[in-house]
C-alpha cells in the first residue's frame, strides 16, 4: 500500500439527494439519519446516506448504538488530507495496534432499509458497497480498508480536502466509498486536523470521541 493512504484492518492502516414527495412510481425514501460526535475538542454532526448506502450505514449505526466508538481516539491525522477513526485498539491513544482493529468476526447487524440480518465476515468486515457515486469531497465520511476488497469494518475517515483519487469509481487502486457528510461543526473537524502529531500521524495530545449519538 502507498504511504498516506487510509487503511484499516490487518494493516496500519456529493451532496445527498433531496427528499421529495413520494409518487406511485417513486417509493418513499428513508429518512436521513444523523450522527453527532462528541469529542474532547467539541462536537460535529454528519448526515448518513442510509437510502443509497444501506449496508455501510447500517453497519455504522449498529456500532454507534452499541457503544463501540465511545472512548476511541483519532489515531491518524494528516493535515490537508484526512482524519482516521474507528479502531477499537485506539481506546489506548498510544497503542501500537491502532489501525489494525475492527468489529468481532462473525458479528451481525440489521440492514435498516431491508430488515435483513447481515453477518460480518471472520475478519469483522462487510462487503464493499459501491452503490453511490459520491466523491471524497471535503467533509465526507468514507470507509477505510487495507487496500484489498471487502476489508472495511469499523474504521473510516473524514476528508479535510477533496481527495477524488480515493473514489471507488476512480481509475486508481484506492476504493473508498463515501457514506455520509458533515453538516455542522466543521470548525471542530478543522481543529482536530490542526492538532500536532508525532511521526506516525498520531495526535500528540489525544483526541477522543466520547460518544456517537444516532438520530433517526
Amino acid at each position: 500500500t502507498s504511504p498516506g493512504r487510509p487503511l484499516s484492518r490487518r494493516a496500519l492502516v456529493t451532496i445527498a439527494l433531496p427528499h421529495g414527495v413520494a409518487s406511485p412510481a417513486h417509493p418513499a425514501r428513508l429518512a436521513m439519519p444523523t450522527a453527532t460526535f462528541d469529542t474532547t475538542l467539541g462536537s460535529f454532526k454528519a448526515e448518513l446516506y442510509l437510502e443509497e448506502m444501506p449496508v455501510t450505514v447500517s453497519n455504522f449505526i449498529d456500532l454507534a448504538n452499541t457503544g463501540f466508538y465511545n472512548g476511541v481516539h483519532f489515531h491518524r491525522v494528516i493535515k490537508d488530507f484526512m482524519l482516521q477513526f474507528g479502531c477499537p485498539n485506539a481506546k489506548d491513544p498510544k497503542s501500537r495496534d491502532s489501525g489494525t482493529g475492527g468489529p468481532d468476526g462473525g458479528s451481525a447487524f440489521k440492514n435498516i432499509k431491508t430488515g435483513a440480518t447481515i453477518k460480518r465476515n471472520k475478519g469483522g468486515n462487510i462487503d464493499d458497497e459501491h452503490a453511490l457515486k459520491a466523491s471524497n469531497e471535503l467533509g465526507t465520511l468514507s470507509m477505510a480498508n487495507t487496500g484489498d476488497k471487502h476489508t472495511g469494518g469499523s474504521q473510516f475517515f473524514i476528508n479535510t480536502v477533496h481527495n477524488d483519487f480515493l473514489d471507488w469509481f476512480s481509475p486508481g487502486d484506492s476504493k473508498h466509498p463515501v457514506f455520509g457528510k458533515i453538516v455542522s461543526g466543521m470548525e471542530v473537524v478543522k481543529k482536530i486536523e490542526a492538532t500536532r502529531t508525532d511521526g506516525n500521524d498520531n495526535p500528540v495530545t489525544p483526541v477522543m470521541v466520547k460518544t456517537v449519538i444516532i438520530t433517526m
